[in-house]
């Protein structure tokens, strides 16, 4: 278990984790639950305002760190932070041509599928794109693991455009059915 040393600790240091993509989600869990119990706001009721405000932001850092951790896009975003690389996805558009092509083709796909009311179309589309999430996530995987953080950084990108794209399609998807 990782002593409470410092609020501004990395989240894998927080949690006593290696530094690194692949993790192990029940040791994550684990490590998040001993955290919490030596936080949580209920320890401190007896405690004085100051002690309880402690407890309170060491709760709140838990949950953020949790919550950052066991998602793997975030997950990606934030070793790529802790090693100064800026994804920047907000201001950062530059993608190679050929992913450029595919948003193109699912953009159209999905125009297509709305105008013909076609719910089935949306269901194949979805499934393309989980599809290219879990191969896009293995390669950065390797990525990341391997150092190559430019690369993983254009990769984050890509797979937030396709989380959009995915979101986008879910909620037409619910439209049409609804």
């Amino acid at each position: 278990m990782a002593s409470l040393s410092s609020l501004s600790d990395s989240h894998f240091v927080l949690f006593g984790l290696s530094e690194q993509f692949a993790l192990d989600a029940d040791a994550l869990d684990h490590a998040y639950r001993a955290v919490q119990a030596q936080v949580h706001p209920d320890r401190f009721a007896a405690a004085g305002e100051a002690q309880k405000r402690v407890a309170m932001q060491w709760a709140t850092r838990a949950n953020e760190a949790y919550q950052t951790l066991r998602d793997p896009l975030k997950r990606a975003k934030y070793l790529l932070h802790l090693r100064g690389i800026d994804v920047g996805a907000e201001n950062n558009t530059a993608m190679e041509p050929a992913f450029l092509m595919q948003q193109m083709e699912w953009r159209e796909a999905i125009e297509d599928a709305v105008g013909a009311k076609n719910v089935d179309a949306l269901d194949a589309l979805a499934g393309e794109l989980r599809d290219d999430e879990r191969a896009r996530m293995t390669k950065l995987a390797a990525l990341l693991d391997s150092g190559s953080n430019q690369p993983a950084a254009e990769a984050v990108r890509q797979l937030m455009f396709i989380e959009r794209v995915a979101a986008e399609v879910d909620t037409q998807i619910e439209r049409l059915e609804g």
